[in-house]
């Protein structure tokens, strides 16, 4: 695999948690990929990532505050290895616009959960982290092997 694609629904919260973690953990494995995130909805196009997800970020010594919110129309979706959809909803509207590749970050070790929005549920940032760190490794792992 040479390039992963992470989609919520703004790119605020999970999705840019979700690149900075994967990008932070590929640097470490020694992997050349792509690696982006992006959102369903244009609300929050140009907007850096909320301040909870900044936060958790930098507690782990990851900073994500350079990156800017992003529609999925920036990239051609087709050419990405993987699409991750964050929840759901995420998965229902992906699959409804034909997205190929595409998995849900759930399936990776949390029994198919969806990840909490941090933009309405902020007290829920070190089990959001924690998710998409196990998820992502999980991913990335399969790449190395």
């Amino acid at each position: 695999m040479n390039s992963i694609i992470f989609i919520c629904l703004g790119n605020i919260c999970r999705s840019s948690l979700a690149e900075g973690i994967a990008k932070e953990s590929a640097k470490r494995l020694d992997l050349n990929m792509t690696i982006e995130s992006a959102g369903l909805s244009t609300y929050h196009n140009g907007e850096s990532p909320c301040e909870v997800s900044q936060k958790i970020a930098k507690e782990h010594g990851i900073d994500i505050s350079r990156q800017v919110s992003k529609h999925i129309s920036h990239f051609d979706l087709k050419d990405f290895d993987m699409v991750v959809a964050m929840d759901e909803s995420n998965l229902i509207e992906l699959e409804r616009l034909g997205v190929k590749n595409l998995v849900k970050l759930g399936d990776f070790g949390y029994g198919g959960e969806s990840v909490a929005d941090l933009y309405y549920y902020p007290e829920k940032a070190s089990y959001v982290y924690e998710m998409i760190d196990s998820a992502t490794q999980q991913i990335l792992n399969g790449v190395k092997i």
